[in-house]
């Protein structure tokens, strides 16, 4: 695996993202040592797979029924009776605890399909009545009360159970399943339990929920985020203090991929090179990591001592030891892909889940979700997760309470991008896109067919 002769995929010539955290001083995590990278097809992707509704309702049935999807924190669901509404296209999955545990229900009442709970976000409740005729069912599935119960003589109660959809937990996050036969979730999330042994979100809560919404197809929202090779012109200002070009792509079997990019580590496209000071001045905007203008002394980085104040904050804020943490785990960008459709951070510098789903039945309109984690307070409860903030599309981030107004820009960069690669799509003589073989290989992961149920 961490053999590059067998990577068969070009890199940028100089220093690479494995050179950089092998040179820093402190310990090396192992799985952030690891490389993967295989052979990949150089074919161009067809934009009907972006386009086209025949390709949309094929992905629909074949592809979102058969994996398994993010659909909440653990803490929505925490007390029994607390439920919380799922969407993925028109399906409409509602979650919720019961006596026994967490359970995963088709969001339709059996007797004329109304919704049960309406969708976005969730709340609690005793049992799960129908609003439109008070068909009732109790937590665990089971038939409660059948109003003029003398009219459905006809009706076998023990035969309309709701019909229960795969449910399962991991790292604090609800999973749900479509498909009976699909392997268990511990099997499909592959390495990644075991690269996050550290990285667990468990003890951290969901502080901050954006959902906004935006013109393109979902996929192009998830494959935005999935390279940096964008990174020199799309965000111009990041070239100073980030290694986009440098960054590594890896790919552990069919669902898990990952990029990995330094910070306090100038992109060889930067236009000039700022010296080790001028570096930690740029990156010094945060006043809770400093009280007065720090310097360098000779031979030290940047980069040490930006980790080093990372440290610092975690334990005097949190409680959090991290003297065992690396540099690159407490600064860099360390993004993990779980197919279909989720972007979880690893770490500490960024906690953070992305997510991008189709809205209803428009290959043409997403969704795009931004999580933002917070270590729990120390000898405190969890706060409760914070409910999602629903933009329009042309309404920004950086108009949200509490989000990061540099975050919030860099990521409305991103989005804007989308509307201009949805367009042009539509616009061109070339019947597909031709991506680089390493920078956007996430991509090709995502679109190959290496599973029977990865694309149509």
């Amino acid at each position: 695996m961490s053999d590059r002769s067998n990577l068969g995929v070009d890199r940028h010539p100089g220093p690479n993202y494995r050179d950089i955290i092998r040179t820093d001083p402190g310990p090396l995590n192992q799985y952030l040592a690891l490389e993967s990278n295989p052979p990949q097809s150089t074919a161009d992707i067809a934009y009907e797979r972006y386009t086209s509704k025949a390709f949309f309702d094929e992905e629909m049935q074949k592809m979102w029924r058969r994996v398994w999807q993010y659909a909440c924190r653990v803490e929505h669901v925490g007390e029994e009776g607390d439920y919380f509404v799922y969407d993925i296209g028109r399906i409409s999955i509602l979650i919720t605890r019961a006596q026994d545990g967490i359970k995963a229900y088709y969001n339709s009442c059996l007797h004329r399909g109304t919704k049960l709970k309406p969708s976005g976000g969730g709340g609690w409740s005793p049992s799960l009545q129908c609003p439109f005729h008070g068909w009732d069912w109790h937590l665990d599935g089971s038939v409660k009360n059948i109003p003029c119960k003398w009219d459905f003589a006809h009706v076998d109660e023990a035969k309309f159970r709701l019909p229960e959809v795969r449910v399962d937990v991991w790292n604090g996050m609800v999973f749900i399943c479509l498909d009976p036969e699909s392997e268990p979730l511990m099997d499909y999330l592959g390495v990644l339990p075991q690269h996050f042994e550290k990285w667990g979100l468990d003890n951290w809560y969901l502080h901050l929920h954006t959902c906004k919404e935006l013109t393109g197809n979902w996929k192009l929202v998830r494959e935005a985020f999935a390279e940096a090779y964008h990174g020199p012109f799309v965000h111009p200002e990041m070239c100073l203090v980030l290694g986009d070009v440098i960054m590594q792509y890896d790919s552990f079997g069919p669902n898990i991929a990952r990029s990995l990019t330094p910070y306090a580590i100038p992109s060889p496209a930067a236009p000039k090179r700022l010296s080790e000071q001028e570096l930690l001045d740029g990156m010094l905007t945060d006043p809770s990591l400093h009280q007065k203008r720090l310097v360098l002394k000779d031979g030290e980085t940047a980069r040490a001592m930006m980790a080093s104040k990372a440290r610092e904050q975690m334990l005097r804020d949190y409680g959090i030891d991290c003297s065992d943490m690396s540099n690159s785990e407490m600064l860099d960008s360390l993004q993990y892909h779980i197919f279909p459709n989720i972007f979880l951070f690893a770490g500490t510098s960024l906690r953070m889940i992305q997510r991008a789903r189709p809205i209803g039945n428009d290959p043409e309109r997403s969704t795009y979700e931004v999580m933002i984690f917070r270590p729990v307070p120390p000898g405190q409860p969890a706060p409760p997760p914070a409910d999602a903030v629903h933009l329009r599309e042309d309404e920004s981030l950086v108009s949200v309470d509490g989000f990061n107004p540099f975050l919030g820009m860099i990521l409305e960069q991103d989005t804007n991008i989308m509307r201009l690669q949805h367009e042009g799509m539509h616009s061109s003589a070339k019947l597909g896109e031709t991506l680089g073989r390493y920078q956007e290989s996430p991509i090709r992961v995502n679109s190959g067919n290496k599973r029977g149920h990865s694309v149509p």
